[in-house]
């Protein structure tokens, strides 16, 4: 069964990269621009990984990624941050925090390192 991953994105130019990215490495995505749309979306989907943007509109990632980590049928979900931001920190348990702009090899490896 294909692995699906979650981007949580709000420029849907780099929503589309990550998708094409993910989709030509044999991954299923679904995708939400901010907080609130992500964990509908989640719970929803329920997606193999995450990735993070820290920085969006409504509701950022570190938020969202509280609000995750009280849910015990979600939390166990990896989560890797994809942000130009510097926020290693405001997501502890984060797979991997990958700065924008990111080799995407390097991406797509880490992805692979997670859920295969």
């Amino acid at each position: 069964m294909t692995k699906k991953i979650l981007i949580v994105e709000d420029d849907p130019i780099m929503i589309k990269y990550l998708e094409s990215l993910f989709q030509d490495n044999g991954y299923d995505t679904c995708s939400a621009t901010d907080g609130v749309e992500a964990l509908e979306v989640l719970k929803k989907e329920k997606p193999d990984l995450i990735t993070l943007d820290l920085q969006m509109p409504e509701e950022w990632g570190p938020r969202f990624y509280r609000k995750m980590m009280k849910d015990k049928k979600l939390k166990n979900t990896p989560v890797i941050v994809v942000s130009a931001i510097d926020g290693d920190h405001a997501i502890k348990n984060a797979v991997a925090f990958v700065r924008k702009p990111f080799d995407p090899e390097k991406l797509i490896g880490i992805v692979k390192g997670a859920i295969g």
